[in-house]
Order: C-alpha cells, then structure tokens, then sequence
C-alpha cells in the first residue's frame, strides 16, 4: 500500500472540498471507494498498537455534539473535526458535517484538509461491512437496515459488495426516509422490502444494522427480537446518553468493539458495568482472538466510529486525489523566507506582485 507523496512545495496544502471529494467519488465509484477505504482500514488495525489513540474529545449540547477525534503513528497525524445535531434537519442543515486534517509527524506541515461529511459515510460503511465480514455468518443474505437517514444506502451497498447482502428489510419512522431509500437503490441488485416496524424489519434477518440519529436513550432492539445466529450492526449508538440495544441484547451476544476506552463512554455498552465482557475487533482480524464460533451464536458490533477509520479514509482521499488531479494545493500556513521572522509576513502581504496563493492540483503536478 502506497503513501501519499509530499506536496511540491512544502508549505502547501492540498485542499479537498466538498465539490472535489464527491468528484472524486464518482470517477473511482461509491462501490470502488467503500471496498478501498475498507481495505486501508483492515490493513491499518493490523498495525494497531503503532498508532498513539485516544477516545475523542467532545463537547456536548442539548441539541447535540462536536468532537474532535486525534491519532497518530510514527509518519501520520490526522485529526476529525464532525458533528452529530439531529434536529438540523428541521433547519434544512446535515446532521453530520465533518472535514479532517493530515499532517507529517516530522515536521508538522499539513499535507491535506479535506471535506469528510462523505468519507465519514464511506468509512462508516466500510467499517460496518468489515466487523460484519468478521462476525456475521458467512451466508448471511438478508439485512434489516433500522434508519434509513443519509448514511443509509452507503451501509446497503457496503453490505452488498462485501458480504453479500442481497435482501434488505428497511424501517424508518420517517415514512419520506425510506421512500428517498428506496428510490436511491432501485436497480443496485437489492431487494427492498418496506416494513412497518422495527420488529417486523428484524423478523427473519441474518443482520440487523441500526443507524439512527436521535440523541436519546433509546431501546430499538430488544431481547424478544433476537434470533439463533444473528449479528447486529450498532452504529447510531454513538455518544454518552445515546443507545439503541437494550441491555438484554448485549447481555445474550458476544460484543466487539473498536477501541474499548471510547466505546464504553459513547457505544451501547455505556449501559453495561465496566467489568462486561467485550472484544476489540483488530484482535480478531490480526488472529488474536476468537470471532463468532458457531452459527447459533449472536454477535455485536458496538460501532462508534473511531479515529484510525478516518486516518485511514484521508489516506485514501490523498491518494485519490492525486491519481486523478482533483483538488488545489493552498497556503494554509505562512511561507517565509526566513522562518524565524514571522513578522515579516504582514509587509509581504502587501505585496502585489506575490505568487497565487492558489493553485490547481494539475497545474503543480504537470
């Protein structure tokens, strides 16, 4: 796997907005993208214990939350900027608005500033379709997808390319959620079968993913719902007061997790004692330690979203970006000639004749 290469000059930044990141999606393809970063998150978790991690740091309001989500390894410092406010969409305004930042350990230089409001679908998804290629039963085929907001289709096609999912029993109690679902997925290869009700979605499925966004501790899934052999998917379960398994369904399941000290603050497991039981998933991707081990029994994937998923999405960005010439490098920090003589950099500012502080990403890489 290739790092991105340094700018040609190294105070520039490549700058990746909105417009660039989703052009780059459709030129590789949602599909190409989610099996990409899929594959740079699996490879980054077998390195786990290079990274320096921290749970993130959040600030809390009744309406909602703002975190920051650091990590680092020997070469890579990234960092998340996101949001979660549900009722945003009351506002006309995303509940999840994101963008990150990779800098050089070496020198501190930031390489890259991109929009993450996608990648953070892309990589969510990524990462739920990898736990569930892990965990799930290896036939597993039908889907029930509770919550069917903005993230909704990238989990379908996840689910769909990397482990099979062919049949998906979808539920929102936003009738207009599932319908814009519905009509994103028509002719994607997906069954989609409308249902009434949380329990009516679950009856029957071999996966059950949950990825809704009130800031509430809900109880969406409870133990009369479970199934011999079912695996659940736990993404909107994402912050302190926030769930969406009922406790009895952790208490019956085997429960993995990304990294522990985060996920039992934000996941569902904040409702457990400390000493519960739970597995970290780099563990059993690197062999460490036991996934499912028989068909009967039921797993868990408490799913928070952490840190290295988004180092590992702003890799791919980078590399992206590079290979296909979108995006423009900018002056995110000051360039000097002498660079202990910040002051000089306000007389320089007046200076008409001074280089563009923009330009294209083709231009420089021509």
């Amino acid at each position: 796997m290739t790092r991105p290469h340094h700018p040609i000059d190294s105070t520039d930044t490549l700058y990746l907005g909105a417009p660039d990141v989703a052009r780059i999606v459709a030129r590789k393809g949602l599909a190409a993208c989610i099996a990409g970063v899929a594959e740079r998150i699996h490879a980054d978790f077998l390195r786990w214990n290079e990274f320096d991690k921290t749970p993130r740091v959040a600030n809390h309001s009744a309406d909602g939350v703002i975190e920051l989500m650091p990590v680092s390894d020997a070469s890579w410092y990234s960092f998340k900027y996101v949001n979660g406010h549900p009722k945003n969409t009351q506002r006309g305004v995303s509940t999840v608005m994101a963008f990150g930042v990779l800098a050089d350990v070496a020198t501190g230089a930031p390489r890259l500033l991109a929009e993450l409001t996608l990648p953070t679908a892309i990589r969510t998804a990524a990462m739920s379709a990898l736990a569930a290629r892990t965990l799930a039963r290896q036939n597993s085929r039908v889907m029930a997808l509770v919550g069917n907001g903005a993230q909704a289709e990238f989990q379908a096609i996840a689910f769909r390319d990397l482990v099979g999912i062919r049949t998906l029993r979808a539920y929102d109690v936003d009738t207009g959620a599932t319908e814009k679902l519905v009509r994103n997925l028509q002719g994607r290869g997906l069954d989609v079968i409308v249902c009434a009700s949380t329990a009516e979605a679950v009856l029957g499925a071999d996966i059950v993913t949950t990825i809704t966004a009130d800031k509430q501790r809900a109880t969406i899934i409870t133990p009369e719902m479970v199934e011999p052999g079912m695996h659940f998917n736990g993404v909107g379960g994402d912050c302190p007061g926030k769930t969406e398994l009922h406790a009895g369904v952790l208490r019956a399941s085997s429960v993995f997790v990304e990294y522990e000290p985060q996920t039992r603050i934000e996941g569902d497991l904040q409702q457990m004692p400390a000493d519960f039981e739970v597995t970290e998933l780099w563990r059993v991707l690197a062999g460490q330690a036991a996934g499912r081990t028989s068909e009967a029994q039921v797993t868990v994937f408490d799913s928070v979203g952490f840190a290295i998923e988004d180092y590992s999405a702003l890799h791919f960005l980078h590399d992206a970006a590079r290979e296909l010439g979108i995006g423009d490098f900018i002056r995110l920090v000051p360039q000097m000639t002498d660079p202990k003589d910040l002051f000089a950099t306000i007389a320089a500012s007046s200076d008409i004749q001074r280089a563009p502080a923009r330009s294209s990403i083709a231009t420089i890489s021509a």
